[in-house]
């Protein structure tokens, strides 16, 4: 069929190429006012190095740093915290009454053994994510946090990278509009997880990888309910490691729909791409790597890139904890907290059982991992 005109098609409304000032939005880590811990670290393998970069420079006061491995420990004492107190039993670390918050990053496995713990111990917690690996396990610790009078939060950092950070700005600034649709897609090479323990795990992409593209998309689409979700994942010839490095995830709202992508055998244009339509405008953010984007804007009023500062890590580690340190400062739930974490890991939850099944799941009714 021939284009005839603009205005059929609704071209004429669209095409403003008018370029204007960029909102600005508070997507920087906003720091408490008044509020200066004493923070304890429980963990301190290979992610605990983000946290602390992240810390230091900061400003925040990690007095104690705990590892069963003393060296690790040590390592990181000597980094980035020399006069912080070396533990190799968490337990220690929790008597010390001048300790307010804990930073627990261990593997999920090893956090369900100590969360009950801090918790009782009356610690404000930051949880590594994902946050469990059973959703009713999850709700019972959040309820005993609730209980207990302690806020419980997961560093789900992705919401304070930069363009994620913006993006979610822009929509609680309603910029936006409605939300109707949100398209994201990431293409970039892991086989580096060749002879490691990642290796093992048969749904990495959708579960360790993937899990901050579920909480994201979460967050951008608010209050609305997933109906269904619908996953699949394949091997490519040329992948060198024993997980699938292709997954893609259709998720189906009552007025809106989002997509997952992840090429992960991708070895050459690497790309990161995040799409999100509206009933009043458009966001998008595209880039090579998870570290660099460029943010652009669409209204009625024309196109706005702004020039966004800091990169995802360490700015999503610093994010996450002062969310959580002026949550408890304001006497409020942080923005990331466990129960809304949770639905995120249902959404993510559902995902994998659908790839394990060929067929749509609804979100909740899915408890457990599958992997």
């Amino acid at each position: 069929m021939p284009l005839e005109t603009d205005e059929n098609y609704g071209l004429a409304e669209s095409s403003s190429r008018q370029e204007f000032a960029a909102p600005e939005l508070p997507y920087r880590p906003v720091e408490p006012k008044n509020y200066h811990p004493a923070i304890g670290v429980i963990g301190c393998g290979g992610i605990s190095v983000q946290h602390l970069r992240a810390y230091t420079a900061a400003g925040y006061a990690v007095v104690a740093l705990c590892n069963r491995h003393d060296e690790k420990a040590r390592e990181a004492q000597q980094k980035f915290y020399p006069n912080a107190q070396v533990y190799t039993d968490y337990r220690e670390l929790l008597k010390r009454d001048d300790i307010e918050v804990v930073d627990l990053t261990p593997h999920p496995e090893d956090r369900a053994k100590m969360y009950a713990e801090v918790i009782e111990a009356g610690k404000h917690l930051l949880s590594q994510k994902p946050f469990v690996t059973d959703l009713r396990f999850g709700e019972r610790i959040a309820e005993l946090a609730e209980k207990k009078g302690v806020k419980l939060a997961v560093n789900q950092n992705g919401r304070w990278a930069p363009h994620f950070s913006y993006m979610r700005q822009a929509i609680k600034a309603g910029l936006l509009g409605d939300i109707l649709s949100a398209h994201l897609s990431v293409s970039w090479n892991h086989n580096w997880i060749g002879g490691s323990e990642y290796e093992k795990m048969k749904y990495l992409i959708l579960y360790d990888f993937g899990i901050h593209w579920f909480d994201i998309v979460t967050c951008f689409m608010g209050a609305k309910q997933p109906q269904r979700v619908y996953a699949s994942t394949a091997h490519t010839p040329s992948q060198q490691v024993k997980p699938p490095l292709l997954s893609q995830v259709l998720i189906e709202y009552e007025d809106a729909q989002a997509s997952l992508t992840f090429d992960a055998d991708t070895r050459y244009g690497e790309q990161d791409r995040t799409y999100i339509a509206g009933s009043k405008g458009t966001i998008a953010s595209l880039g090579p790597d998870l570290m660099t984007q460029q943010v652009t804007l669409a209204t009625p009023a024309g196109l706005a890139s702004p020039v966004l500062e800091g990169v995802w890590f360490p700015d999503g580690f610093h994010g996450a904890m002062a969310e959580l340190l002026c949550a408890i400062e304001e006497h409020r739930e942080p923005e990331h907290s466990a129960r809304n974490n949770l639905r995120s890991l249902a959404l993510c939850f559902a995902a994998l059982q659908s790839a394990e099944n060929h067929e749509p799941v609804v979100p909740g009714t899915v408890h457990t991992l599958v992997m």
